[in-house]
């Protein structure tokens, strides 16, 4: 079983839009992947994915001042943008590459060349 930390706190915005300050257009998301299980240092397995969500803001909808943003409305508004499989194509893509360090299905080995 694993837990995921989104982070969005890195957004580009426009400074101006439709009579708005800095309007966010694009979030710029990461997404951890922890497992429950540990490594033999105790450390949880854990996995990352990173990537970019645009968002359209529509002149006449409600409107959030920048300063007055959480960073779990913007997470919202990206999962919600993704949507729903997406978001779980996300997850589940951070759990096989969890599996995959815990349990390698392939490792690469170098040839020491002799004397």
């Amino acid at each position: 079983m694993s837990t995921y930390n989104w982070d969005c706190k890195t957004v580009d915005v426009h400074p101006s839009k439709s009579g708005e300050k800095n309007v966010i257009y694009n979030v710029h998301w990461k997404v951890t992947g922890i497992s429950d299980s540990k490594d033999e240092n105790d450390n949880p397995y854990s996995a990352t994915s990173i990537g970019t969500q645009n968002l359209e803001f529509v002149s006449g909808s409600d409107f959030t001042e920048f300063d007055k943003l959480s960073h779990a409305t913007i997470v919202n508004w990206v999962k919600e943008e993704m949507g729903a499989d997406q978001v779980k194509s996300i997850e589940e893509g951070l759990d096989s590459s969890i599996t995959e360090i815990q349990t390698p299905t392939s490792v690469t080995l170098v040839i020491e060349e002799g004397e």
